[in-house]
């Protein structure tokens, strides 16, 4: 048994302090049915490709007939798997995760996809979201002599379709009559003997993709994002539908539409920022839409500066955007180290107290005698733009303006977005001009709500903005929203 120790206060500031200053996404998904393919190793490249989706665990379980094999551990998809592993896992079809934990805490038994055994055979979840009705969905499992070996909604799905499937109902069926006891947000990937299942919830929250392999018979890929298919040659086809399961078999693929009252309600920070800029979303790449966020923001707050950049990656094509509009010239101002984010030595306090320095680097002779426009796509605790803003100052810019290529994060996300608890927004505590103050920066503004929804050039009803406005689709139970308005103990 692992012992468990409260973490001190200065403890956890240490972990707050060197989080990234972002919301953090949940997962990335993958499902292949492909029998004259090596599987295992085309879910290992869709699974690389969503890497940005989630990067503390990776899971691959592939299907041979009725057998099952699988490999799930903590790290990067390139850590986990190797060639003599994935030589390892032979199938005709396969099921990949990759994971950043909301619900259910870091380790490796929450790694997926979770494993569950049925009267019908053995099935595979890989699930993208977060349920909010869970409390009630265990004490329905919990009643049924369930037992639940991990801590997260994912192992509740799938142990549901289980239920509904040990009671006599076929996969589709048992899958279905699960997803309707189920609320909030959840794309899912289902291997099981016959074949591959996917879904997104009826309000479609979070992406789900369908390409198609170049081969005789036409073979089928299910993903969180394109850019998953482009790796393995697959083409894109279309969008999972809101309430929609497609069921993947030796047959082909089988639509079934089995919520009647689909609405649209993507999250909309999947275009500002979670999914990657040469990702598909309503026939274009997202580098497009957040190059048009950076020409709207200079419309709604411009300024007279020198240069304009991003903060890498994230903040570049709003930058261009920002710069086409505006006439400021173009450049880059900070040079990003992509690979601190896998360092597992910490700094000394007197380090954390130098900067960020780890991460971004300032390109002093860019910046001296510089009035100069820093482009970013959000602002969560604010702890990094300072640091940031402090270090613009340091490399000799004279004014530092920062701009927001979306509105005021207020409120927490309850599906499939880590953004903090309430109290450590830094916007739900600070008005605008409060956070300029705060950050110590020359001028501060933000993107409108409704500049954000019109931008996207998609009926601006068919978003889940919830993390600006404390408006969301989906009820959330006061116990699950107590959770996030107030800042819990960490343990570890």
């Amino acid at each position: 048994m692992i012992p468990q120790h409260s973490t001190t206060s200065d403890q956890a500031l240490s972990m707050s302090e060197n989080r990234p200053d972002k919301p953090e996404e949940a997962c990335g998904v993958f499902g292949i049915y492909a029998p004259e393919q090596d599987v295992a190793r085309m879910t290992y490249f869709g699974l690389y490709a969503l890497q940005h989706r989630g990067q503390e665990s990776a899971g691959i379980a592939t299907f041979e007939g009725s057998y099952v094999h699988q490999h799930k551990d903590m790290g990067l998809v390139s850590q986990v798997f190797s060639e003599t592993i994935l030589d390892e896992l032979p199938g005709e079809m396969a099921v990949g995760h990759t994971r950043y934990s909301t619900t259910g805490s870091s380790r490796k038994a929450n790694a997926q996809p979770a494993i569950v055994e049925t009267r019908l055979g053995t099935l595979a979840l890989a699930h993208n979201g977060n349920l909010v009705n869970t409390l009630k969905l265990r004490e329905e499992l919990t009643k049924d002599d369930f037992h639940l070996v991990t801590t997260t909604d994912s192992e509740m799905i799938a142990y549901a379709i289980a239920q509904e499937v040990n009671n006599g109902a076929e996969w589709t069926e048992g899958a279905i009559a699960a997803f309707h006891r189920c609320e909030g947000a959840f794309s899912l990937v289902i291997g099981t003997p016959e074949g591959i299942i996917g879904t997104r919830d009826p309000l479609g929250i979070r992406p789900l993709v369908i390409g198609t392999l170049d081969s005789d018979p036409v073979r089928y890929v299910l993903a969180s994002e394109t850019c998953a298919l482009d790796i393995i040659g697959a083409e894109y086809l279309r969008d999972v539908q809101p309430g929609e399961l497609v069921w993947i078999t030796e047959d082909g693929i089988k639509s079934v539409p089995w919520n009647q009252e689909q609405q649209r309600k993507l999250c909309v920070f999947e275009m500002i920022y979670f999914a990657r800029p040469d990702s598909i979303m309503h026939n274009e790449t997202l580098y497009s839409y957040r190059m048009r966020l950076g020409r709207r923001l200079a419309e709604e707050s411009p300024i007279d500066a020198d240069i304009v950049f991003g903060v890498p990656d994230s903040g570049i094509p709003a930058a261009i955007g920002f710069s086409q509009t505006s006439g400021i010239a173009y450049g880059e101002g900070l040079i990003k180290n992509r690979y601190v984010g896998r360092t597992f030595i910490q700094p000394t306090q007197s380090m954390r107290e130098s900067g960020i320095k780890m991460k971004l680097n300032p390109l002093k002779d860019v910046l001296y005698g510089k009035r100069v426009v820093i482009i970013d796509d959000s602002i969560v605790r604010g702890t990094t733009s300072r640091k940031l803003v402090k270090a613009l100052r340091e490399a000799g810019a004279t004014e530092v303006h920062m701009r927001i290529s979306s509105p005021p994060v207020t409120h927490p996300c309850f599906f499939g977005i880590d953004t903090d608890t309430q109290d450590q927004l830094i916007a739900a505590k600070m008005s605008v001009a409060e956070i300029e103050k705060q950050l110590e920066v020359d001028s501060l503004a933000y993107l409108s709500w409704e500049g954000m929804l019109e931008t996207t050039r998609e009926d601006t009803k068919t978003f889940c903005s919830g993390c600006f406005t404390g408006n969301y689709p989906v009820a959330i139970p006061e116990q699950i929203k107590r959770s996030k308005l107030i800042l819990e103990t960490a343990t570890v």
